[in-house]
């Protein structure tokens, strides 16, 4: 079982920057990937970026390629969302997730969530 919790979300201005954690509550393994989905009310979560943590290759999503770089940190328990140029279609809350065995890209694939943490962008 692997816990999930993210932070640093909050209300921001359109144009801010924004970094979320996610710190995983045991070690990850080589086939552990972790990704950053993100949700509006009455749609489906959307992945934005993910990355492996034993090679620490990342993919991310077409909606905020641009302006995203996940990142983790060298013990491999906490990965990181670092935004740009945040708009206010951004607003969402965006979830961390692990998915034991390899890349995915659709949330059902997913093993563990974190909760949730709301980011607000401010016209």
């Amino acid at each position: 079982q692997v816990q999930l919790v993210e932070s640093g979300g909050g209300l921001v201005q359109a144009g801010d920057s924004a970094r979320l954690s996610c710190a995983a509550s045991s070690r990850t393994y080589s086939t552990y990937v972790m990704a950053w989905f993100r949700q509006v009310p009455g749609t489906e979560r959307e992945i934005v970026a993910a990355i492996g943590f034993s090679t620490g290759s990342t993919r991310y999503a077409p909606s905020m390629k641009d302006r995203v770089t996940v990142s983790r940190e060298n013990a491999k328990t906490t990965a990181y969302l670092q935004m740009h140029n945040l708009k206010p279609e951004d607003t969402a809350v965006f979830y961390c997730a692990v998915r034991v065995r390899g890349w995915a890209y659709v949330a059902d694939e997913y093993d563990f969530w974190g909760q949730g943490t709301q980011v607000t962008v401010s016209s």
